[in-house]
This record gives structure tokens, C-alpha cells and sequence, in this order.
């Protein structure tokens, strides 16, 4: 971490000797600090790596079917829950910060490096490369990251994401118009490792009457990582210019690696890896224990019977009986939030200023808007949790979709009515975000321990992938979508969600993750 640190301070004093120009660096050689810095990050990331792979990381011991957690459903709520919580929230926040970011650098970037842009029509090269870069970055991340949680384990993989995350802030130094895209997607990479192993991570620690709620509203913190990313903007930029929101990575990134101390391993991942002493110690603090089954025709006290999930682990399993319903119905509705996300929030801003708003008054429009939907946030963790997960998604799928259709009618028109669109804003920034926060924390209920993190990449990564082909839309056709064209790209996917969840999927409501996975298998077998 020494190394990374050092080689990503290193290349502060380059854009610092900028400042007298605006911290405009185009045109700018590197010079010897930084070079010597990334040769640093490489050396220091190389290290981290071999450090967290696990020796026999592939094996899975057998002696883990005789094991249950169930007990852990039925600890209550302590103070390591609590803290376990509050860090998964700030690495949440500032994952999310990062492709948010991406709209608020958008313009900034354009004119320094003369990209086509609303504001700068006579340019060659689209400035989407930058979003399309650190997008692409991130559905890489995602899915790798999902393979990486169930083979290293959920906390040394958000380790190595967050050494990612310190040092691709490099980003914000980088003087060439090259460099910004390749560190941009490194960048995604990283940012897109932290969600889906979060979410695995809360579903295999959290209480199960408690589970669903909390993810939710962690996850819907989505709105919060908006609102702080606009705020940042607001205030930063104008002083030290775009730059400062990829730097600002830096000490984020090390205040989570710091943070990370009261992040424990997953008990169940322990289990299943055969590593039982070190699961026990674990479910101690959480005031939890191991629970051994005799025989599967001994009832578990309290417990369901041990899951006879399949022996794969592979990303094929999940589309594959009795997980592709659900699997399908998950990637459509996460598609949706990301065409949203992607489509319709990367944009905001710009178009905003299209619009005729200045580019501090867009941030703060945002802002707003962002600031508004909050509660809605907190009511739909609340109905996640207490009215039941499919009933939910189903019904915030439906109302997100129809609210959107207002963007679809009043289109530009809204520029001209200020309260109208901050209103209006809330469903795309506050209620998709939620949508989002419920299809993660879906995805990391309804598959078993060994395909969990997969299960919750694969979603993680498809919120994105939507951002991926709408963003390459624009590459191609170098103009940036309307507000009601983007609206209405996204609201489609989402009424075809809430139908698919209707038909497909366990509702998972105060339910042990094994209890919904043995639903399913037990539908599976009675369909044979």
C-alpha cells in the first residue's frame, strides 16, 4: 500500500506546477516524478495481488456440507453489524462517486482537449469516449471482480479494489488525451469490483429479518454518492478544475483501506471453503454460532436443510436450472436501471447546459434533485424489507417507468420551469437508484454461497453494460441524446422487468439465503 500511495503522490506535483493555467496539463510532458510513480503503483499493485491470493484458494473442503449458519439469522443486531454497515456504505458511496463523476468532468474535459460537445458542436472527437472508457471499465470490473469474490474471498477482494481505486486517481494527472481514457478504464475496473462483493458480503452477515432493508437503503445510497459527487463539483471545480474530482480518490481510497479493519470475512464463504475455526471465531463477534447437522434427514433447529447447491461455480450456472428465471429477470431489470443511469444521469449535466444553464447551476440543479429523493430512498428500503422484495420491484419498476414518461412528454420545454424539473429529477436520480439498490441486493439473496458474488457481479455488471451500448450509440452518432429520448430508452426495460418478476423468482422476504436457494432446487426437482 506504501507503494501506491507514494507513486500516486507522485504525480501530484506535475498537476500542481499546472495551476497558474487553470490546471489545464494538455500538451504537458510526464515528467521524472511521475514516471517514477507508475513504475510505483505497478510494483506496489504486483504486491498486493500475491498477497491476497490464497495458497489453496480453489479447494472446497467437503467437510463444509455438515455446516450451517443459520444461527446467524437469528443473532440480533450488535455493534459490529452496525460498524460492518456504516464502511460497506462509504465504500458503496465512493465506488458509486466514481462513474457519477464521469458526468460532472464530461465538459470540463471536452474544452480542454477541444472534444465534440454541445458546448463545442465543431469538435471531432465526441467527448462520450471518456464515459464509454470508464463505463466499459466497470462491467469488466464487475464481472471479474464477481469471480474474484468466490474465489479469494469478499474481503480480500474489496482489499484489492480499493488499492484500485487509490491508484488509478492518477487519472486526474494524466496530461494526454490517451492517458485520461486508458486510466479512466482502469478506473472502472476497479470502481466496478466494490458493489457486487459488498452486496454479497451483506447478504451472507446481516440477521435475514434485517438483511433485505439494509441492503436496500445501503445501496440506495446511490442518490447520496450523486448528491456528494454534484456538491464536489459545485464547489471544486471552479478552483482547481476538473482534475480535482479523479484526485480526490486518493485520500477516499485510503480512509476505506483504513476502514476496512472492521470489514470481517464472510462466515458462509468460510464454511464453504472449509475453513471452519476461522467462521466460528467470526460468528462469535456477531453473537452467532456454527451449527453441525448430524445427517440431511435431521432437521436443523431453526434452520433449513443444507442446500445441495450445484458442485459448478462458474458464470454458466446462474443461466442455467433453477437459476435462469431469475437470472434473466435480474439482467433485464438491471439493464434498465443502467440504460437510466447511463443514458439519462451521465447526461444531465450537459444537457442542462445545452439548455441555456451555467455550468455550477447544472451541478446544483442536480444537487437538488438528488437531495429531494432521499426519502424515497428510505420508503422503498422500507417495503424491500417489511411488504417483500418482489412486490417491490414490481411496483417501483411500474411508477418508475410512468414517472419517466413525463420527461418523454414536457421534454426540453423543462428548462423553463425550474421546480418542475428538480421534481421531476427525483425519479431518475433517487428512484433509479433505488432500482438499482434492489436489483443488487436481489441478486445477492437468490444464489448459494459458492455463486453468490458471481450472481451479484453478473447484475452489478449488466446496470452497466446498458450504460456501455447507449454511450457507444452516441460515440457513433457524435451527438448526445436528448432528456426524453434517454427517458424513454430506459422506462421500456423496466416495465418488461416488473412483468418477468412476476412469473420469475423466489420472494426472499425475512427468508435464510439457504431456505430461497433450497426453493429453488426444490422447484427444480419436483419439475423433473
Amino acid at each position: 500500500m506504501l507503494a501506491c500511495s507514494t507513486g500516486v503522490v507522485l504525480h501530484l506535483p506535475m498537476y500542481f506546477s499546472a495551476h497558474h493555467m487553470n490546471y489545464v496539463m494538455a500538451g504537458m510532458k510526464p515528467d521524472a516524478a511521475m514516471i517514477t510513480g507508475m513504475v510505483l503503483i505497478a510494483v506496489g499493485l504486483a504486491a498486493v495481488v500475491y498477497g491476497l491470493l490464497p495458497a489453496r484458494g480453489a479447494q472446497i473442503k467437503k467437510s463444509a456440507q455438515s455446516l450451517r449458519v443459520t444461527a446467524i439469522d437469528d443473532a440480533p443486531i450488535r455493534g459490529q453489524h452496525i460498524a460492518l454497515l456504516i464502511v460497506l456504505a462509504f465504500a458503496i458511496t465512493i465506488d458509486v462517486m466514481k462513474p457519477a463523476t464521469l458526468a460532472f468532468v464530461a465538459p470540463g474535459f471536452a474544452q480542454e482537449y477541444g472534444l465534440k460537445s454541445p458546448a463545442n458542436p465543431g469538435g471531432t472527437i465526441p467527448v462520450s469516449w471518456l464515459p464509454l472508457a470508464g463505463i466499459t471499465g466497470t462491467v469488466i470490473g464487475s464481472w471479474t471482480w464477481g469471480a474474484l469474490g468466490d474465489r479469494i474471498g469478499r474481503r480480500s477482494s474489496l482489499l484489492l479494489a480499493g488499492m484500485l481505486f487509490i491508484t488509478t486517481s492518477i487519472c486526474g494527472a494524466m496530461p494526454g488525451f490517451k492517458w485520461n481514457l486508458m486510466m479512466c478504464f482502469m478506473m472502472g475496473i476497479g470502481v466496478g469490483g466494490m458493489i457486487p462483493i459488498a452486496f454479497a458480503l451483506m447478504a451472507e452477515t446481516i440477521p435475514a429479518r434485517h438483511r433485505g432493508w439494509l441492503m436496500v437503503l445501503i445501496g440506495g445510497d446511490i442518490a447520496g454518492a450523486y448528491l456528494v459527487t454534484s456538491w464536489l463539483s459545485g464547489w471544486l471545480t471552479p478552483t482547481y478544475g476538473w482534475r480535482i474530482l479523479w484526485l480526490i480518490g486518493l485520500p477516499t481510497g485510503l480512509l476505506f483501506i483504513v476502514l476496512n479493519y472492521w470489514i470481517p470475512e464472510s462466515p458462509r464463504y468460510l464454511i464453504a471453503r472449509g475453513r471452519n475455526e476461522e467462521a466460528k471465531a467470526i460468528m462469535t463477534r456477531y453473537g452467532a454460532e456454527v451449527r453441525e447437522v448430524p445427517s440431511e434427514s435431521e432437521p436443523v433447529p431453526g434452520g433449513s436443510q443444507p442446500s445441495a447447491a450445484p458442485a459448478l461455480h462458474r458464470y454458466d450456472q446462474l443461466f442455467r436450472r433453477p437459476f435462469a428465471g431469475s437470472t434473466l429477470a435480474i439482467l433485464v431489470l438491471a439493464a434498465g436501471a443502467g440504460l437510466i443511469t447511463f443514458g439519462f444521469q451521465l447526461w444531465v449535466p450537459t444537457n442542462l447546459q445545452h439548455l441555456g444553464y451555467s455550468s455550477v447551476k447544472s451541478d446544483y440543479v442536480v444537487r437538488n434533485a438528488a437531495l429531494l429523493g432521499l426519502p424515497f430512498t428510505v420508503l422503498v428500503a422500507v417495503a424491500y424489507g417489511w411488504w417483500g422484495s418482489r412486490r417491490t420491484i414490481v411496483t417501483l419498476s411500474v411508477v418508475s417507468a410512468l414517472a419517466l414518461g413525463g420527461f418523454v412528454v414536457a421534454g426540453d420545454s423543462l428548462a423553463d420551469h425550474h421546480l418542475a424539473l428538480s421534481l421531476l429529477l427525483i425519479v431518475p436520480l433517487s428512484a433509479v437508484s433505488s432500482v438499482t439498490a434492489v436489483v443488487s441486493a436481489y441478486a445477492a439473496e437468490v444464489y448459494p454461497t459458492m455463486l453468490r458474488s458471481r450472481g451479484s457481479g453478473l447484475a452489478a455488471g449488466m446496470t452497466k453494460l446498458g450504460g456501455v451500448l447507449i454511450i457507444a450509440v452516441v460515440v457513433a452518432s457524435t451527438t448526445i441524446p436528448s432528456i426524453a429520448t434517454t427517458a424513454l430508452i430506459g422506462a421500456v426495460p423496466l416495465l418488461l422487468a416488473a412483468v418477468m418478476f412476476l412469473w420469475f423468482g423466489p420472494e426472499t422476504k425475512q427468508r435464510s439465503v439457504e431456505e430461497i436457494t433450497d426453493e429453488l432446487l426444490a422447484t427444480e426437482e419436483r419439475a423433473a
